[in-house]
């Protein structure tokens, strides 16, 4: 492929490996509320808005205080702070991309604070400084495609020329409905439902650059 104009990157599970970690405190939480399920079973419930994921819960018997959200949101910073690792191999990757001149970004359903939170702590949040994009500042969550497109108007990047890198099923589906190719970071498994939504899917960090053209 030519190289792209913008690689726009979601941040957890792909800069930091920090999905687990919210899905246990999550469990953690609705296991107080009365309903016992697995971090991964919380995996399952998708990578979209906590208010989304609560709802999901209380379909399954979670009696959740109105204020949920806000609760189990001091309670995920709280975890941040002890720090999470940055995914194998993503550092090289900006390291090629700034040596080939190509700007990045981040666009996560994530808030800002907690971006910076995982990422300062790593020495990394200075590398996207003026390009972080998020949903709970720009009021459109993934799978809706406005994150992406916002972020791509911002950097004056047109939507065909960006390359989208994520890791869940909601974030392909948002790069697909902004039209924006879409590389599926599967670390485990086959990514089949990142592939079914149009993703071309690769397993280990150190080969995205052949991918991008880099």
């Amino acid at each position: 492929m030519s190289i792209p104009k913008l690689v726009i990157f979601d941040c957890d599970g792909v800069i930091v490996d920090s999905v687990m970690a919210h899905c246990e405190v999550q469990a953690e939480s609705f296991a107080k509320y009365g309903l016992n399920i697995t971090p991964q079973e919380v995996l399952g419930f998708g990578a979209g808005k906590l208010s989304t994921i609560g709802d999901a819960a209380t379909r399954l018997g979670a009696k959740l205080p109105d204020d949920w959200v806000d609760e189990v949101y001091r309670e995920i910073f709280v975890r941040l702070e002890l720090g999470v690792a940055i995914i194998d191999g993503v550092l090289d990757v900006l390291d090629r991309l700034e040596h080939s001149c190509v700007p990045y970004c981040l666009a996560s359903n994530g808030s800002e604070q907690k971006m910076a939170i995982m990422l300062e702590k790593k020495g990394v949040l200075k590398r996207f400084e003026g390009a972080i994009f998020s949903a709970h500042t720009i009021g459109i969550w993934k799978p809706e495609p406005g994150l992406f497109l916002h972020a791509a108007k911002f950097m004056k990047i047109l939507p065909q020329d960006c390359v989208v890198i994520e890791d869940s099923h909601t974030g392909v589906l948002a790069a697909k409905r902004a039209k924006m190719k879409c590389f599926g970071y599967a670390s485990e498994g086959d990514g089949e439902a990142l592939e079914n939504e149009g993703a071309i899917v690769f397993n280990h960090m150190q080969q995205l650059p052949k991918l991008l053209g880099i």
